[in-house]
């Protein structure tokens, strides 16, 4: 698990460093001195955490405008995107070890001073951050936040917190001998549903190495859309070649705005499994005509934008929908001028049967194959979730099949490796429309990226954090007969 190894207490989340996570010797002197009030870097954190609680928002949305509203820049910026990070990924390790310093219940301490201990905690244990600088600015962060009471009990806790460190905690609160689902489920800070989940999907032999992938932090990886910008380009602004993609590229530090072809719309950050999913679609031999291309889920428009450009170096054209029109509006900022964006449901679409030789649906899901990016989703839903969403993809799937005309092919992708989310919605289209066979969808991929393995033995495909270093992505291809 990433939390047993201390991470550098002055770098950032920024999803660039692949999966190292600091070293486990020298620990630094402490927090920088900045000239600033030195607790605006962890009250910073609070903040985006707080909202993350209350609000629903999104980490990886807010924290960039919080950082710069308050002007936090270099060290100070990184250490409190790792603040705020780290602590939304290992909640559940850490509550388990609150639970045992704490002489209430958590559920009785304050929602607010709750989340000032988790943030102590990781600091704590998963930094090298020294252990009295640590409960000394969480206290104080607890004082401003809460009052000098709360701030007393903030301190007996976190001391007895500094007392062990993190292996020596999860030898305690998740032992060898304890279940397996709850074992994993603290040790890798996970809700055992997902644990579950992701178990069956993978199997026992991989699912630790899966865990522990998902609480590593992601590489920003940079899509080159083709005819408007290249690989080579990323490369002079200092990013390196991706593994599999043929327009990907890593960026090894610093912050993707800063590279101007991202800036300019040419290029933009997207995950390599998300490019190749949409490559593949385009990659399928169509029978006859290939002019109209849909994706109907487009929002916000990263594979959209990939395969309106695409499409574009082909002379054909793509139509993107996404039911909510603020999603439609940032699609608009993704394709390129040949393509047409609308405001329309995938499930009742304006278009008439048969319209288009390829689609993709890339369905709404549970997301738990982003949640390396996106780590306070795993706490925001439980297995209802997957209930609830099933008949939307089956709807969406069936839609899509409908517009494709015969001969066309369809592409079905979610961000979850969930078996009900997404070999099960398939066979069960498949078997209750009619019209439709499947492809080979990891031959299709490889045949794309000839050094890619390990996604499955067909015919559907599936990416994994921990075998390929990106999302768990889910492919299949459908011909429309």
């Amino acid at each position: 698990m990433p939390h047993t190894r201390r991470h550098g207490g002055n770098r950032g989340d920024q999803g660039n460093r692949g999966k190292g996570n600091g070293g486990a010797g020298r620990r630094p002197a402490g927090p920088r001195r900045t000239g600033r009030p030195q607790d605006l870097v962890r009250r910073t954190a609070f903040d985006v955490i707080r909202a993350v609680e209350t609000r629903d928002a999104y980490a990886n949305l807010l924290l960039p405008a919080r950082l710069r509203d308050r002007e936090l820049t270099g060290r100070d910026a990184a250490l409190a995107t790792e603040l705020t990070y780290g602590t939304l990924r290992g909640r559940g390790t850490y509550d388990a070890v609150l639970a045992l310093c704490s002489d209430r219940e958590l559920r009785r301490i304050d929602a607010p001073l709750l989340d000032v201990l988790r943030l102590g905690a990781h600091q704590i244990l998963a930094t090298r951050i020294p252990p009295h600088a640590a409960v000394g600015t969480t206290v104080e962060l607890a004082r401003s936040v809460t009052g000098p009471g709360q701030a007393k009990f903030a301190n007996a806790v976190l001391r007895k917190v500094a007392g062990r460190d993190l292996d020596a905690w999860l030898a305690i609160v998740a032992p060898p001998d304890a279940d397996p689902v709850t074992r994993l489920s603290i040790a890798h800070s996970h809700p055992k549903w997902i644990v579950s989940a992701l178990r069956d999907a993978v199997g026992t032999a991989e699912i630790e190495d899966l865990l522990a992938a998902d609480n590593a932090r992601p590489r920003v990886t940079l899509v080159a859309r083709p005819g408007r910008a290249t690989v080579a380009e990323l490369a002079e602004a200092g990013a390196e070649p991706a593994p599999y993609s043929p327009h990907a590229a890593v960026l090894p530090d610093g912050d993707p705005s800063a590279v101007a072809a991202v800036r300019e719309g040419r290029a933009a950050v997207q995950d390599e499994a998300s490019q190749l999913v949409a490559l593949a679609l385009a990659e399928v031999a169509v029978d006859g005509r290939d002019a109209l291309w849909a994706d109907v889920c487009a929002g916000p428009g990263g594979k959209a934008g990939l395969l309106s450009a695409v499409a574009t170096g082909r002379d054909a054209r793509l139509v993107a929908a996404d039911v909510q029109p603020h999603r439609a509006g940032l699609v608009r900022g993704a394709v390129d001028g040949r393509a047409g964006v609308l405001a329309a449901d995938g499930t009742a679409p304006p278009w008439r049967p048969g319209t288009f030789d390829r689609v993709m649906v890339d369905a709404p899901c549970t997301g738990l194959g982003a949640l390396r990016r996106r780590p306070e989703a795993r706490w925001r839903r439980g297995p209802e979730a997957v209930a609830e969403l099933g008949p939307l993809q089956r709807r969406l799937l069936a839609a899509a099949l409908d517009a494709t005309r015969p001969g066309g092919v369809v592409a079905y992708v979610t961000c979850s490796p969930h078996l009900a989310e997404t070999r099960v919605v398939v066979d069960d289209v498949v078997r209750s429309h009619g019209g439709a066979e499947r492809l080979d969808a990891p031959s299709v991929l490889t045949g794309l990226a000839p050094g890619l393995t390990g996604l499955g033995d067909g015919p559907y495909a599936q990416f994994w954090p921990h075998r390929h270093g990106t999302d768990a992505m889910f492919l299949a291809l459908l011909r429309r007969t």
